[in-house]
């Protein structure tokens, strides 16, 4: 197989302007995912003039600003960054669902890259594993693959 051609993105694409979109709910994860993904976007390189963050109050309305971020033309991805925790409703179900969806239908929009940071667990402990602690930081993977997804797209 080393004989095929192979396009793939590289995590330092350059210079990248990057929207991080992050939800206020649960903040006291979101803000581990945040601090995750603008360390791994300082660490590739990434200005802070070349950041910009903007807080949500949810991750419900997570898709609307993050589909006027991305088409805003200002912007070479999007992470959005959340978490929804499942609780004894089926409200969790509808959030959740909601929020991937109208990400995934934004980035196929606009045809920019849109990074998914976006926690659905069933307990507090397995959010809090995956902002920073035993599974790594969700927040950071989200901005890596932001980086690799512009460096990507540039090739193709």
């Amino acid at each position: 197989m080393t004989d095929l051609r192979t396009i793939e993105g590289e995590l330092q694409p350059g210079h990248a302007r990057i929207a991080l979109a992050v939800t206020r709910f649960n903040g006291f994860i979101t803000e581990s995912l945040l601090n995750g993904a603008v360390d791994t976007l300082r660490r590739s390189g990434i200005d802070d003039d070349a950041m910009t963050v903007v807080r949500v109050p949810g991750c419900y309305e997570l898709p609307l600003v993050v589909d006027r971020l991305a088409g805003s033309g200002s912007y070479d991805a999007v992470v959005a960054l959340g978490c929804v925790i499942r609780g004894s409703t089926a409200h969790f179900d509808y959030v959740a669902g909601e929020c991937s969806r109208g990400i995934g239908q934004a980035m196929q929009r606009h045809g920019i890259p849109v990074a998914f940071g976006v926690l659905t667990t069933d307990t507090i402990e397995q959010a809090l594993e995956r902002a920073g602690t035993k599974a790594g930081n969700k927040g950071a993977d989200a901005a890596g693959s932001a980086l690799e997804m512009i460096s990507l797209m540039r090739q193709l």
